[in-house]
């Protein structure tokens, strides 16, 4: 169990509490130790030990928490929600806090409520936690990959000149859900042309044309998990730097991978595919890290980059997107999600890597 395992890192404390404010400042760790995959929680708190989960909450939420099989408290009103916490926190000295995600109100609120107790930050515990995947973890991300992927082989079949970028990103949405995501995991980026230069682009009006790009960078979220894909494309016949600019990202991409297995240095993993581009014309135009950790956020973790130095173990699981980006031309990107493993990995994400002309 989960609630067994985070204390394996978070030792400074016996207790964690967890509390939400509004949807904005709803902490994802309260699923993470509930397991809860309905709801947002808004005002709810949970109280973990080594042993067990409580929930507190309001009825808005009370049957999805109560599907989670843990203790659950339910309020009516502010002064309910103190007298709760107060009760299931008597005895307790020190409360271990996520000090990267409490906001400042929540934080004022706890010393008026609570005020005898002694606040430890137990963020980076959790976060260690976290980056070690348990075999449910790893099947909802391969899920959440595995929908992606037929999302982006039959968005693929519709593609057609003219149409937009923000067609063909909801059109990607669209599979997404239909084939069993609840949402996309993040924003979806679909750049044509000129406009797959920008890593970070956010689609527009910008109409396909022959002889294009097309970048598509998108993911899908399975009961609170994350996948993260790229895969570009060529409207036509691709030009030959078009097809040398895909060949050095997917010769990068493979042999990158190729090297990841547990106790690899995550830099000595960027360094095998940064090398291989900068050998080439391209020299310079790989802007960003090779890949990071996901979950249950789309950047989980460090994982792959020059300017990390980070160990990876198995249990893992990271992403590898090396890309070439010229401004004005327009840009190839490559990603995969892998789960680190003893001896090597294994691939999550199985649409196919070879340049395609639609």
């Amino acid at each position: 169990m989960i609630e067994k395992k985070i204390f394996d890192f978070a030792r400074e404390t016996s207790t964690i509490l967890i509390v939400n404010g509004s949807e904005n400042a709803v902490d994802k760790n309260f699923f993470y130790l509930s397991g809860i995959e309905n709801g947002v929680f808004e005002g709810s708190a949970l109280i973990a030990t080594p042993d067990t989960i409580k929930i507190i909450t309001g009825q808005l939420e009370e049957e999805a928490a109560r599907s989670s099989g843990h203790e659950v408290m339910i309020y009516k009103g502010k002064g309910e929600f103190e007298s709760l916490l107060k009760e299931n926190l008597k005895g307790v000295d020190s409360v271990g806090l996520n000090y990267s995600s409490v906001t400042l109100t929540i934080y004022t609120g706890l010393l008026r409520m609570i005020p005898e107790k002694s606040f430890i930050d137990v963020s980076a515990s959790i976060a260690e936690s976290r980056r070690f995947k348990t075999p449910e973890e790893v099947h909802r991300i391969t899920e959440a990959g595995r929908i992606a992927c037929e999302a982006i082989e039959h968005v693929y079949g519709s593609v057609k000149e003219g149409m937009t970028e923000n067609e063909l990103a909801s059109m990607l949405v669209s599979e997404m859900m239909k084939g069993g995501a609840s949402g996309p995991s993040f924003t979806t980026i679909v750049a044509f042309g000129e406009n797959a230069s920008m890593p970070h682009y956010t689609p527009g009006k910008r109409k396909l044309h022959k002889g294009d790009f097309i970048l598509t960078d998108f993911g899908a979220l399975y009961k609170r998990y994350c996948s993260d894909v790229t895969r570009t494309a060529v409207f036509g016949k691709a030009s030959e730097k078009q097809r040398l600019m895909y060949e050095t990202v997917l010769k990068a991409q493979t042999e990158s991978m190729s090297a990841i297995k547990e106790n690899m240095n995550g830099k000595d993993i960027d360094k095998i595919a940064r090398d291989i581009i900068d050998s080439t014309e391209f020299k310079g135009k790989f802007i960003h890290s090779l890949g990071h950790g996901l979950g249950m956020d789309v950047h989980d973790h460090p994982a792959l980059s020059s300017g990390a130095d980070f160990t990876l173990k198995a249990g893992m699981v990271v992403t590898v997107e090396p890309g070439i980006y010229i401004p004005k031309v327009g840009g190839v990107r490559i990603e995969d999600d892998v789960l680190v493993t003893k001896d090597g990995f294994t691939l999550l994400t199985k649409a196919p890597r070879d340049l395609l002309e639609l």
